[in-house]
């Protein structure tokens, strides 16, 4: 079965005017549009728009009343919930430092502030359900630029040593607040240690050392020498941050982080205690459908710093691009270590194309139009920016025009991860 659905693009401040409906064929709004969610999680489930063919106005009440119908019989025995949430999201402005919980670190986070009688709608909320929360972003503008994951330490120390270079090149330099930094890289635990002090100290600390450092690093960041080293788009990206949250101690904690700049098709795959920020750009998004989110700074939301430290994972790495592979000539799968979520980018041309199903999809259509084909025969055309849900009966979609189709669907049974 093929249910067209859509949504109101959520107005977040953050979002851009142009590009969401841009991709859409839309009208600009006349403000921001931040995200359109194509899901059934609660805070914006997709609505129906032929709801009087299925007697429910949007997603989520139609997989509540026929759980078996909407996801298939081994969903709706696990739980009756739609496992992952798809969203086209558009930054112009940088979005809050964040990171998402294991498994079992949501459960026990829900669980203990349910006994704690917490409620749900609380400011100081951390947990609002039991699920995790990986992540997919694929890049739909010509650039996507993010911060992910902490960098290596070395890479640390280069970007410490132009600001110590930049300091020195002063007319009258001012070391000291780089000697509290460098005080904090040189320890056991050097981006716990510096993280934690950065957000403790800098957000009410008695000691005002933080502050003192980030408006120095700040001042640094914007000077020649900075902005001409390897480290000059990290160093820019510490004056956009500064200018849009000026002392915040997340201004610091980029220089930290993978300054990552995806090219169209390239994506990131952030798993749990990956602390991200996306800056700027157009992407698809693709995610375990939860919304437990720690805050680590950019931002007036609440930050927890001690479930942030707990939940974060401090081992430098790599800037975690998950390359897609070619399932089929111009059918590209993105498949994270996840069982959650899959996404298919389907780009058929004048050949048909094949994906098959393992649960429920949901198709997005970028550009021109494209025709879908289930297994039964049923045919459906998708102009550009619309939507539909495909229930998991279909087992396999024949895709066929010059659009591109964007594919969310479930990972096979018995894939890994939790």
């Amino acid at each position: 079965m093929f249910v067209a659905i859509g949504n109101t693009p959520r107005d977040y401040a953050w979002g851009s005017t142009t590009a969401i409906a841009g991709f859409r064929g839309a009208a600009a709004p006349g403000g921001a549009e931040a995200e359109l969610w194509l899901g059934a999680h609660p805070g914006s489930p997709a609505r129906v728009l032929d709801a009087a063919s299925l007697g429910h106005d949007d997603l989520a009440a139609w997989i509540a009343a026929d759980p078996v119908t909407a996801l298939g019989s081994r969903l709706a025995e696990q739980g009756a919930r739609l496992p992952f949430l798809l969203k086209l999201l558009a930054a112009a402005e940088p979005l809050s430092l964040q990171a998402h919980p294991t498994p079992e670190q949501a459960r026990a986070g829900f669980a203990r502030e349910e006994a704690d009688g917490v409620p749900l709608t609380a400011y100081d909320r951390n947990y609002k359900d039991e699920f995790h929360k990986p992540e997919l972003v694929v890049a739909v503008s010509e650039t996507f630029d993010a911060l992910s994951g902490f960098r290596p330490l070395d890479e640390v120390r280069g970007v410490l040593e132009v600001l110590r270079a930049a300091d020195a090149a002063e007319p009258q330099p001012d070391p000291g607040a780089l000697d509290l930094l460098e005080a904090r890289l040189s320890g056991a635990h050097p981006l716990l240690d510096t993280v934690e002090w950065l957000l403790r100290d800098g957000r009410g600390g008695d000691t005002g050392e933080a502050s003192w450092v980030v408006e120095r690093v700040t001042a640094l960041a914007a000077s020649e020498l900075a902005l001409a080293s390897p480290y000059a788009l990290s160093f820019e990206t510490v004056g956009a941050l500064a200018a849009a949250y000026p002392g915040d101690p997340g201004v610091v904690i980029s220089l930290l982080l993978n300054r990552v700049r995806l090219e169209r098709g390239e994506a990131l795959y952030l798993a749990a205690g990956n602390i991200h920020a996306y800056l700027d750009g157009l992407g698809i998004e693709l995610m375990a459908a939860s919304d437990n989110v720690l805050r680590g700074g950019l931002t007036p939301k609440h930050i927890d710093v001690s479930e942030l430290i707990d939940v974060l994972d401090f081992t430098p790495i790599a800037p975690p691009l998950l390359a897609p592979v070619e399932a089929s000539p111009g059918v590209a799968v993105f498949r994270p270590d996840v069982p959650d979520f899959v996404l298919y980018r389907v780009e058929a041309g004048a050949d048909a194309s094949r994906v098959a199903l393992d649960g429920p999809a949901i198709v997005l259509v970028e550009g021109d139009d494209v025709t879908v084909t289930g297994a039964a025969g049923e045919s459906v055309g998708i102009g550009r920016g619309e939507s539909v849900y495909v229930t998991p009966d279909e087992r396999e979609l024949e895709v066929t025009g010059p659009g591109v189709a964007w594919i969310a669907t479930t990972g096979a049974p018995g894939a890994s991860g939790a």
